[in-house]
């Protein structure tokens, strides 16, 4: 889960992500795993949320506008927290059907694609090279910051490709926690491809930006019109062909709804009338959930339903009008707006609570046990 912020706050950012400590089964379980693993991972595996939070803080002044939201999107789409809950339970697959997690939310299948609409995609295999480098040398003495050594790699990548390097910061730090959530191993048998059109690959930074930035033409005497607007909604920026009208005041999902150009159940059996999953229509299934690359000004503001359900599902907890994660049922829109539909979907929020809160209730019993021994031996 993370907590989003109003725009432009970005010295406030160590709030995005909120604070899942592991229990007591989850720490014992990290010391067992760390014996068969390698320093760098190690020295990840021991990053908590708090950690990815300070350090997200402190990279976001850093990373491009073009890739500043998506890079916050995906590590929404793809939350620590939630990671940890599922490599400790000891049945996955019945934890995963508690959640009412459906599509694809395992990182490990997803190594090359889960981040292809970061701009910083189209230097992942230089990215995942050099983080490949980077976890081969690291030594255990070495005491620089998750941020730092996140900056470390993309300055080199940099240093390597002729690439700005605030264009590759964003893609790193997804790289980092891609591994952090597979492991070496895995992480480095991934073929580190590219996994968008080449044509589409070559726009640059500021051509994405200013197709973000642009509404549909309303004519000659559209600033006349109040009624019957239509709007743009591009729901994959590397795909020509993603996108769809909806009215003004539409939700996002009602307009997508219209969309009968592909076979969407074929695609993801989720997609039930349109490129987005739907289910309810009524904020209370969870399976709508957006994040938005560019026109979240452009949508409206979170409804009490909307906000209180967001945090029950785990998606975001956050009292900003126009966060960058939504709900399509509930986001109207009254101009264009670009978004990203994530591989998944579930209800994990109440759970992750309640992991929280009996680590938190057991670390006073552990405490009073420690005192009581302590007092026992010195009497």
């Amino acid at each position: 889960m993370w907590v989003a912020l109003p725009h432009g706050r970005a010295s406030d950012s160590a709030s995005f992500l909120l604070n899942f400590p592991f229990s007591f089964k989850e720490e014992l379980q990290s010391v067992q795993a760390m014996n068969n693993e390698t320093p760098f991972e190690k020295f990840l595996s021991q990053q908590n949320e708090e950690s990815w939070s300070a350090a997200l803080a402190a990279l976001l002044r850093s990373i491009h506008e073009v890739d500043r939201n998506a890079t916050q999107i995906w590590f929404a789409f793809f939350p620590l927290s939630l990671f940890q809950a599922l490599a400790a339970a000891e049945n996955r697959e019945q934890l995963a059907q508690r959640l009412l997690l459906q599509g694809d939310y395992d990182l490990k299948d997803q190594i090359d694609s889960s981040h292809r609409f970061l701009y910083g995609h189209r230097f992942w295999p230089q990215v995942k090279r050099a983080i490949e480098a980077n976890a081969d040398s690291f030594a255990e003495n070495n005491r620089a910051g998750l941020a730092d050594q996140i900056l470390a790699v993309a300055h080199a990548v940099s240093q390597q490709t002729k690439t700005d390097e605030s264009l590759l910061v964003g893609i790193t730090a997804v790289g980092f926690m891609t591994l952090r959530q597979t492991g070496l191993a895995s992480f480095k048998s991934a073929a580190g491809a590219v996994t968008i059109d080449r044509k589409l690959g070559n726009k640059s930074p500021e051509d994405i930006l200013r197709a973000r930035a642009k509404d549909d033409s309303r004519g000659l005497f559209g600033f006349l019109k109040t009624i019957n607007n239509e709007w743009t909604v591009t729901w994959d920026e590397t795909d020509a062909g993603a996108r769809y009208k909806l009215r003004e005041g539409q939700d996002l999902a009602w307009g997508a709804a219209d969309d009968q150009s592909r076979d969407w159940r074929t695609i993801d059996p989720r997609r039930v009338e349109g490129p987005i999953p739907v289910e309810c229509r009524a904020a209370s299934c969870g399976t709508c959930w957006v994040g938005v690359l560019g026109g979240a000004q452009k949508l409206s503001d979170v409804g009490a339903r909307e906000g209180k359900k967001m945090k029950e599902f785990g998606y975001i907890d956050s009292a900003e009008p126009k966060p960058l994660i939504r709900l399509a049922c509930q986001a109207q829109a009254n101009g264009a707006v670009s978004i990203v539909i994530p591989p998944w979907n579930g209800q994990f929020g109440k759970y992750l609570r309640s992991l929280r809160h009996n680590t938190e209730a057991a670390v006073p019993e552990q405490n009073s046990a420690s005192a009581a021994s302590a007092n026992e031996t010195v009497n």
